[in-house]
């Protein structure tokens, strides 16, 4: 398929990209703090309303075709970045990483989500165009993921602490690390020794996360467009308000009870369109209405089952402050 990105767009986008990462990790959130909901809200309400900016952008210089293109996989994309959510809380709840500095994690491990996500949409879109076929392997790999994830949430199986996980294991055994903090810092030095924070810790399960969440979600959208530069930009406009959103839905992430329910639903589907993409070629309209209907009666559905449930701290908050470098034990 042919890309609407040309050269200019390509290097517009990414170098807008850039300019709102160096304001937000350079103006914005310089020092560390937690960052409140209400704070998190005004910057998740900003990063919406940029993503749907574009989109307007994508309807008037290309079409209807490629604008609900563009909004289909961004609400894919963005679903199933709430998935990432749940899987955050449980490594900040596992590790104690402090309120404080779970922006900063976040931040890090956002930004490296990008360059993945970029080299497997490149990698994912090469391969589509010289081996067509694989549009169908990845239509059979959606539809047994979204099966497998029904199934789970059915059987309500619940996720592995990442403290317990081969990957934490792994870590400890081949990289020095310390249980206490040395502010904000990755790595810092104990009896002389250079070794990684809890903070280290967090961002590579952030990483590790994001890469298995992004085999998912990339296929998932190669079903709506193979346009590249709609697959990437829809991509990264739901990435980039992760952190905010992760703020905002941290304390209320158990109320989401059925939104896997929908998430398995909607690979299901995309499973199938890509299988039978050949036999009959659903409209993109049509696609955005089925997505959009499955992820709104999903979230109302959890709502409602969930009313009574109260806001819960987000992690690292009401505890006491976490043991620092050069902090003398507890007697």
């Amino acid at each position: 398929m042919e890309s609407v990105g040309t050269p200019a767009l390509w290097i517009g986008f990414i170098a807008f990209v850039i300019l709102m990462l160096a304001l937000d990790l350079g103006v914005f959130h310089r020092k560390a703090h937690v960052v409140s909901i209400k704070e998190a809200t005004v910057w998740s309400i900003i990063w919406m309303a940029m993503a749907f900016a574009f989109a307007g952008f994508v309807f008037w210089q290309f079409g209807s075709q490629r604008g609900v293109e563009f909004v289909t996989g961004f609400l894919i994309e963005k679903s199933l970045a709430v998935d990432n959510i749940f899987v955050f809380v449980v490594i900040f709840s596992a590790l104690g990483i402090p309120a404080l500095y779970q922006h900063r994690v976040l931040f890090w491990g956002i930004l490296g989500a990008l360059v993945f996500r970029s080299i497997m949409i490149w990698a994912g879109a090469a391969a589509l165009a010289e081996v067509h076929w694989l549009m169908y392997v990845f239509g059979a790999f959606l539809l047994l993921t979204g099966l497998k994830l029904l199934y789970q949430v059915t059987r309500e199986q619940a996720a592995a602490s990442p403290e317990e996980s081969k990957l934490i294991r792994w870590a400890k055994r081949f990289i020095p690390t310390t249980t206490r903090f040395d502010g904000q810092r990755f790595f810092t030095r104990e009896n002389g020794k250079r070794v990684a924070t809890p903070l280290f810790l967090a961002l590579v399960l952030v990483e590790i996360t994001d890469i298995i969440f992004a085999v998912d979600s990339i296929p998932a959208i190669f079903a709506i467009t193979q346009d590249p530069f709609i697959v990437y930009t829809a991509n990264i406009f739901a990435i980039l308000g992760l952190r905010s959103l992760y703020f905002v839905l941290a304390g209320i992430i158990d109320r989401f009870k059925y939104l896997k329910v929908g998430l398995a639903l909607v690979l299901v589907l995309v499973g199938i369109k890509m299988c039978l993409l050949e036999v009959a070629k659903i409209p993109a309209g049509i696609s955005l209405l089925v997505v959009a209907s499955i992820l709104g009666i999903s979230i109302v559905w959890s709502l409602r089952a969930t009313r009574g449930l109260a806001r819960k701290p987000p992690p690292g908050t009401g505890n006491e402050p976490p043991a620092t470098i050069g902090d003398r034990p507890a007697e």
